[in-house]
């Protein structure tokens, strides 16, 4: 009977001890998992432009008896502003911008010069992109409209008493393009961007030739711009397990 209290006492007394050596022992900390940073397209911006245009112009006679196409082109820039909203990977928006222009050309056919400036042109548009966390693709497109100054005149002056004449219209059409931006601070980004300008074809009065003309219009512009986000930029999320 002594024996067998003995054993179990020390069966007892070693159980206690082991348990409270675990007790003892510190645990490990629960790893967590942080995501990166992903930067956050939502928000108004505004920024400015400048970049290289080449118009296509050109006078037609009805019906289409004679043809004077030229190309009118030079350098722009303006301002911009508009707002993103981005959802997941996809950004959406719409933009307004207004450019000052220097665009001209000419054309001698004949005794008569024709001549085209554009002074000015801007649209309205809507944006659809892919953003990979600072960098967004996009496409672009809307309402175009311009101001362009026509002129027509006899090559020599006066040599045979045709009337001179010049017009001034504001024609409005419309535009695609596609771009990339790139957000190199938390709120600065530069984009670099292709547009198409188609605006149609406009009719005028007869200009001392005795026959009323044409004019079709349409341009291809390069740009380069930068935009200060009013947003707070990139967001850290955290994740734990």
């Amino acid at each position: 009977m002594k024996k067998l209290l003995l054993a179990s006492t020390a069966i007892v007394a070693f159980g206690a001890s082991a348990q409270a050596a675990d007790l003892g022992s510190p645990r490990m900390p629960v790893a967590s998992a942080v995501v990166m940073p992903a930067f956050n397209w939502t928000g108004f911006y505004a920024g400015a432009q400048v970049g290289y245009g080449w118009a296509h112009q050109g006078w037609v006679t009805p019906p289409g008896l004679f043809a004077n196409p030229w190309k009118s082109n030079g350098i722009f820039g303006g301002i911009h502003a508009g707002y993103n909203h981005q959802i997941n990977m996809l950004v959406l928006g719409v933009q307004a911008e207004i450019n000052g222009a220097g665009l001209t050309g000419s054309n001698i056919n004949g005794l008569r010069t024709y001549t085209a400036r554009t002074s000015m042109f801007g649209s309205l548009d809507v944006r659809a992109g892919i953003a990979v966390d600072r960098t967004l693709l996009y496409a672009i497109g809307g309402l175009a409209y311009t101001d362009n100054r026509h002129r027509t005149f006899e090559t020599p002056p006066g040599g045979f008493g045709l009337t001179d004449a010049t017009f001034r219209q504001g024609r409005v059409g419309w535009n695609i393009g596609a771009g990339a931006e790139y957000a190199f601070t938390q709120n600065w980004t530069a984009r670099l961007e292709y547009r198409y300008y188609d605006f149609g074809t406009a009719s005028y009065p007869d200009t001392g030739t005795l026959i009323a003309h044409t004019h079709r219009h349409y341009m291809h512009t390069v740009r380069l711009g930068v935009s200060y986000l009013f947003s707070t930029g990139p967001s850290a999320v955290v994740a734990r397990y």
